[in-house]
């Protein structure tokens, strides 16, 4: 897998985030024993090269990841939030990102890529397509 970046190694930067029973974790400093009757789900589960998932799409289309490297936990983090709020101001999408570093600084669009993906999965419903890992 290439989705969890190791970052900073502290649980700051976010690049590291994974869906531990669909709540964002910082797998950088939580032990294999605290996730081991848990599920994971890291960015490779989300959708494919043929299949994107819609948050993957919209950061594709917005450009919202320059270097890529917070990327991956960013979309995990937006997964989280858009999986218990389907329809979220721009100050929650700010606020369930606000542990995410980002040093290309392309926060706007970024939250405008999870409004994206907010308004696709609300247009297209569950997605059939989403996979499992």
């Amino acid at each position: 897998m290439n989705g969890p970046k190791f970052g900073c190694g502290l649980a700051q930067c976010g690049a590291c985030t994974v869906l531990v029973d669909g709540k964002p974790t910082r797998s950088c400093v939580t032990p294999v024993s605290a996730v081991a009757t848990g599920r994971i789900t890291t960015i490779e589960g989300l959708g494919t090269v043929d299949r994107l998932h819609p948050l993957q799409r919209a950061f594709i289309e917005e450009q919202a990841c320059q270097c890529g490297f917070c990327g991956n936990g960013m979309v995990m983090s937006a997964k989280a939030l858009l999986d218990r709020n389907p329809r979220p101001s721009d100050r929650q999408i700010k606020q369930a990102l606000n542990g995410h570093l980002c040093r290309c600084a392309s926060h706007n669009r970024i939250v405008r890529a999870v409004r994206r993906a907010a308004e696709a999965l609300r247009a297209g419903g569950p997605l059939s397509g989403e996979m499992q890992s």
